[in-house]
């Protein structure tokens, strides 16, 4: 299993409507096309011998690589170092556009910066996780794999006096390449899906203005960011990973580019994450807000406000909404397992689609509320037709917020009381009634208050534990939630009071270990799988944020200077850090960037106010 790349040895790259993972050998090990939900294409992250690659790397056995993002941009650099020179690879995926399209590229620039370097390259793609046979062609300028109606062409880059410079080489279904370069030399390869014509040479001024159109879109989008802050690098990284994680003819925010990587190596806790949480969704409003990006916020609105309409669910009391959905809005979720796939590491079973779907998550309610209403403070405002269908849904949850679910950890040990869906029940009528009020809209005011009321009452006698002088994860438990982390964020509780300083400490006992924070302790409160997992990046960052709330901000801004060193070399996050300091979990994790965006400016803007030296208590 040491074949397999340490989950953090990657870099993301894509077009806004699918996405790439390439490690730090060269390899991109995980692709799927034409959208992030897709079969994949390359797939040898899950399945070293039956899921496809495609290898870039010198010839010389032996050598050091380093890599990088290219300043204020998506586009990776993979360098390597031997001792006859020293080369590189620039990759990327020139951007597609808001419009859906089979057509992308995955485009690999190679550089000879001293010295000489010969490459050697090996295409296997294995269409449809694997499962379909595929044909390849050689041609003079390049070569087709062709499988089921699926076409991926290889166009080789090199001018016109250099015919041989680039060597293609047939397998049976694989294709290698050699490319010997001099100092100063640069030629490449692109990997274009639905392609609109046959392999053809592409001169080098067309890449070189590919990758100048690229710089060019990313300087000018990361250009509106308004943060100017303590901690800009790992702020603006993070926003331009969530804009590689958004499907820009929509506006969905996956919840990750990858399925099935594991949350405990060897274990089950393997989820596909390639689709769109009404949660994490909810979320990427206020840091894309917070950070200036007002068109990605407003895109994101209105893919929600369509979801409210069309009231999806209900069809087994789970509510207007379902918890998730694919990039397009679809909620064909159906989960199956690749049993012909070994899985990381061998963490089987490998899952594609996700079984969470059908949860009942009343969270989700007062996620989608508060959004909506931060959005309308800044200008983004619902038609007439969305607050009819927002008030729709505020009815059917008068009428069902006071039962149990499977809460926002998606838990599969049977449905309880959960204080955090509570919570968020009550954020949702609260943001109902102070958007009602703000835009004179017609509203059930008199249910929705005793709904709101109602609900607050509960949390503050059955969701609090006397003995633990703690609020806890579910009615009649006594067990610590990291999610409730959130209580003073949505304000039902204010961040000095008793209750929630007393809950804060108990949380930081029990569930943080320097700066890492576990979601819950499984052991305490069973959730119906096999096995324990990490601490929860995403829990991390948020607890700076509620300990810089709490004015405790000596102590919230040495937890976020530990975090931002469990970053990998690039800055990205997955889901779980283990107790070496691992990644696990699907990577990277748009949740955990979320949460990094909004701590740093919670945590920014409580120096700023703070006066020299003043700190709270540890």
């Amino acid at each position: 299993m040491d074949d397999y790349p340490l989950i953090e040895n990657h870099g993301l790259i894509g077009d806004l409507q699918t996405a790439a993972l390439v490690a730090t050998d060269g390899t991109i090990d995980w692709f799927c096309c034409p959208r992030f939900d897709s079969p994949s294409v390359f797939g040898a992250l899950l399945d070293r011998e039956k899921g496809g690659s495609f290898s870039l790397a010198p010839a010389e056995e032996t050598y050091t690589t380093r890599q990088l993002y290219f300043p204020d941009t998506a586009i990776l650099v993979t360098r390597f170092m031997t001792e006859s020179g020293t080369g590189e690879v620039m990759d990327f995926m020139p951007v597609t556009g808001t419009t859906a399209t089979g057509r992308h590229r995955l485009v690999r620039m190679l550089r000879c910066v001293r010295g000489t370097m010969r490459f050697e390259g090996h295409i296997a793609p294995r269409f449809d996780y694997g499962r379909a046979p595929h044909r390849l062609h050689i041609t003079e300028h390049g070569a087709v794999f062709t499988s089921e109606g699926t076409e991926l062409t290889v166009h080789a880059v090199r001018e016109p006096e250099d015919e041989r410079l680039l060597n293609l080489l047939s397998g049976e279904k694989d294709l290698h390449f050699t490319l010997p370069l001099m100092a100063g030399q640069q030629r490449g390869l692109i990997l274009e899906s639905a392609p609109d014509g046959p392999p053809r040479e592409v001169r080098l001024d067309e890449f070189r203005l590919l990758f100048d159109e690229t710089i060019r879109f990313w300087r000018s989008w990361l250009g509106q960011s308004t943060y100017s802050g303590r901690w800009r690098e790992a702020v603006e990284r993070s926003a331009v990973t969530l804009k590689l994680m958004t499907y820009a003819p929509t506006g969905a925010l996956v919840a990750a580019p990858t399925a099935g990587l594991p949350e405990q190596l060897g274990g089950e806790r393997n989820w596909d994450y390639r689709f769109t949480w009404i949660r994490d969704a909810s979320f990427s409003v206020y840091a894309l807000l917070g950070l200036g990006f007002k068109e990605e916020a407003t895109a994101f609105i209105s893919w929600l406000r369509d979801r409210v309409r069309e009231e999806a669910g209900g069809e087994n009391g789970t509510g207007p909404l379902n918890i998730m959905y694919r990039v397009d809005g679809s909620s064909d979720l159906v989960e199956e397992i690749l049993d012909h796939w070994e899985g990381y590491q061998g963490s089987a079973p490998v899952r594609i689609g996700n079984g969470a779907a059908s949860q009942l998550q009343l969270d989700i309610y007062g996620e989608a509320l508060d959004s909506i209403y931060f959005a309308h403070q800044r200008g983004i405002r619902l038609d007439n037709r969305g607050w009819t269908s927002l008030h729709t849904l505020l009815d059917w949850l008068v009428d069902h917020w006071d039962q149990p679910g499977e809460g926002v950890w998606e838990t599969r040990g049977g449905r309880k009381n959960f204080t955090y869906g509570r919570v968020m029940s009550w954020v949702a009528f609260d943001r109902a009634l102070r958007l009602a009020s703000a835009s004179g809209r017609p509203a059930a005011k008199g249910r929705w208050t005793d709904a709101r009321d109602t609900i607050y009452e509960q949390v503050l006698t059955q969701g609090w534990d006397s003995g633990r002088q703690a609020f806890v994860q579910h009615y009649g438990s006594d067990v610590l939630d990291s999610a409730l982390l959130r209580m003073p964020t949505v304000g039902f509780i204010t961040p000095d009071d008793p209750m929630w300083t007393s809950t804060l400490d108990a949380m930081g006992r029990e569930l943080v270990t320097d700066s890492l924070v576990y979601r819950y302790n499984p052991e305490a409160s069973p959730d119906g799988l096999r096995g324990s997992e990490g601490t929860f990046s995403l829990c991390s960052f948020m607890y700076v944020d509620a300990l810089a709330r709490a004015g405790r901000t000596d102590q919230a801004r040495l937890a976020l200077e530990k975090m931002l060193t469990y970053a990998n070399h690039l800055g990205l996050y997955s889901e779980e850090i283990d107790l070496t300091g691992r990644q696990l979990g699907n990577f990277p994790q748009a949740f955990t960037h979320l949460a990094l965006i909004d701590a740093a400016i919670t945590l920014d803007a409580t120096l700023s106010r703070a006066p020299a030296g003043a700190s709270g208590p540890d």
